[in-house]
């Protein structure tokens, strides 16, 4: 090909790229007038056949720009060198068209072998609606899940099919003549074994359901051992299932609790696009403690990482001459975490783009073995510019109402099974969030009901102490009979540096939203605007103010009133499903001592 005169270009399937010893104008111009990809690639892409269009060689630098050709499949062959005369390159240039060779032979091309992608059926659409799925009546379709039951008969056998996107199954009735039968005879159509079936929907004679799928194929697609099968066909403790995790979403309970999480998170992006927010992707690794309590998971490189081989000799840790971790030769040259909240990235968006909000996972070394602790959760945390504390219980109380009835309205068998299972009228507790205005009071005066109320509570109740889960449940359950309650104003010892000081010098403007069976979901405060306010708070909290001189920055230049709070996203799960222990609404909970799968 070296030879190849000037101006001139070949395909050939053997060389699959462009061979050029032209001028890269000359091509150029013709991919904008084509409106292609660049002629460089014209060797590996081919557009869409037409039936009857005669196979082609290219041997041009250019493709024709006429329509008759856009839509022709070339088939390359391994093409001699030929060059085309001047006059005929002056042509093909000024004309922008190709020289193409005819072939006799007709050569027709497959259709694209991807299929277009399409939702596919499944047994929410199928028996969802007030009809329970007699509209789909003698249509014929294919049913793929897992077996929940299998009831053999004499001549015909009822397998209920689960796909994961209904608390309900569908019953297939398989007759002995339908194909795939023998699967069943063989004893591999159990229990957790994934099967697909054809069949026609038919009204059900049944009084359970309004229709069933008589089938006209069984295809067993994966099999299980009933014996070992860890997903036995009765009722099972939850302690149990968090054992085996990897399996749990296959039982009626889990599966709900999934489809309800999805759907407060998608209800939860949409709250915030509707109200004008910018999401923000906050790192996972940082160098601050947004909280300053000091409870972070350390990320390092000094310690040599091996699955194969855990036990690391201390020796190996590199030091500095007085003793001391090098930080310096760590991946980051100094000490990392995982992040305990995003918030303080956040606000750096809040104050060029006024309201963002950020959802991802955060991470707590505590040692908490409760049923409200996690050691990673997910966290909704948004920050508005100009705006103080009402401004953000405003924004709280707007958002918990948006999710709860997001999920009451599409949730329902859900939600109707959670009712029945789990918690007694929690449609009617959820119901009343979202109609019923939230109770506000100070802390003070939380402090003040909680010693007068006639409980006797675990932890004492003193001004200056925090609230533990004990007294915030007695507020919104008892004191206030169910109602959601936010508390203001709480002792700045207490809270986090970044909180607006009031005026009183003692309190912060801070607020917590308590809510029944959970106690604090929501946690929020206006933000320190004031930069002399917040460097005096960092120094007398003892905190390392040079790791925090990007957030002081947000102060020295253009600083404005915001406020935000933080949302435990697993705590929202819980509040809503009625779910006791946070480790259930997690697909794969971490805990002290537990870090499986």
């Amino acid at each position: 090909m070296a030879g190849a005169a000037a101006g001139t270009a070949h395909l050939c399937t053997r060389c699959p790229s462009l061979l050029m010893s032209s001028s890269m104008s000359t091509l150029r111009y013709a991919a904008r007038r084509l409106a292609l990809a660049p002629v460089a690639s014209l060797a590996s892409s081919s557009s869409q056949s037409r039936g009857g269009i005669s196979r082609v060689r290219l041997m041009g630098v250019l493709a024709s720009t006429r329509p008759s050709l856009g839509g022709i499949r070339t088939t390359m062959e391994p093409c001699a060198r030929r060059e085309l005369s001047s006059s005929v390159r002056a042509k093909v240039i000024e004309s922008g068209s190709a020289v193409v060779e005819e072939s006799a032979e007709v050569e027709p091309v497959p259709s694209s072998s991807v299929p277009e992608f399409k939702k596919r059926l499944r047994i929410a659409e199928i028996k969802g609606g007030e009809d329970g799925g007699l509209r789909l009546v003698g249509q014929t379709m294919t049913v793929r899940g897992w077996v929940r039951t299998c009831r053999l008969q004499k001549t015909f056998t009822f397998i209920e099919v689960n796909d994961g996107s209904a608390v309900s199954n569908i019953q297939a009735v398989v007759g002995s003549d339908v194909e795939g039968y023998d699967k069943i005879e063989a004893g591999l159509v159990n229990t957790g074994a994934s099967v697909a079936i054809e069949g026609v929907l038919v009204e059900s004679q049944g009084s359970k359901q309004k229709v069933e799928l008589k089938a006209t194929k069984l295809t067993l697609v994966g099999g299980t051992d009933p014996a070992s099968f860890p997903i036995q066909k009765k009722k099972l403790s939850r302690e149990y299932l968090r054992s085996v995790a990897h399996l749990r979403p296959r039982t009626n309970t889990f599966g709900a609790v999934a489809r309800v999480r999805t759907a407060l998170a998608f209800a939860t992006h949409q709250f915030f696009r509707e109200h004008g927010f910018v999401w923000v992707a906050s790192p996972i690794i940082t160098a601050s403690d947004c909280e300053g309590a000091g409870e972070q998971f350390c990320v390092t490189t000094l310690i040599p990482s091996s699955h194969e081989d855990p036990k690391t000799p201390l020796s190996k840790v590199p030091t500095t001459k007085d003793g001391l971790i090098d930080w310096s030769q760590d991946f980051f040259g100094k000490p990392a975490f995982l992040t305990v909240s995003g918030q303080l990235n956040g606000e750096t968006y809040a104050t060029a783009l006024c309201d963002v909000y950020t959802f991802g996972p955060t991470f707590r070394a505590e040692n908490s073995n409760t049923t409200r602790h996690l050691a990673e959760f997910w966290m909704i945390e948004p920050e508005l510019a100009f705006a103080d504390l009402k401004d953000d219980m405003a924004c709280a109380t707007a958002y918990l109402q948006y999710v709860v009835k997001y999920v009451l309205e599409n949730c329902k068998e859900d939600m109707e099974f959670f009712d029945k299972w789990v918690e007694k009228d929690i449609v009617t507790r959820l119901t009343n969030v979202v109609e019923k205005p939230f109770v506000h009071v100070t802390y003070t005066e939380a402090v003040e009901l909680l010693q007068k109320a006639k409980k006797k509570f675990e932890f004492p109740v003193k001004w200056g102490a925090d609230l533990q889960s004990e007294h915030e449940r007695y507020l919104t359950e008892v004191a206030f009979s169910g109602n959601p309650v936010i508390v203001t104003d709480y002792p700045k010892e207490i809270k986090a540096f970044y909180m607006r000081q009031n005026e009183d010098g003692k309190t912060v403007a801070a607020m917590d939203l308590l809510v029944p069976r959970v106690g604090e979901l929501i946690g929020g405060s206006q933000r320190e605007e004031r930069l002399e306010v917040l460097e005096r708070r960092i120094e007398e909290l003892g905190l390392n103010k040079e790791s925090y001189w990007w957030y002081l920055d947000l102060r020295r230049y253009g600083s404005v009133p915001h406020a935000g709070f933080g949302l435990g996203f697993e705590r929202l799960v819980q509040f809503a499903t009625g779910i006791e222990n946070i480790r259930d609404v997690i697909p794969f909970p971490r805990t002290p001592n537990s870090a499986e799968f």
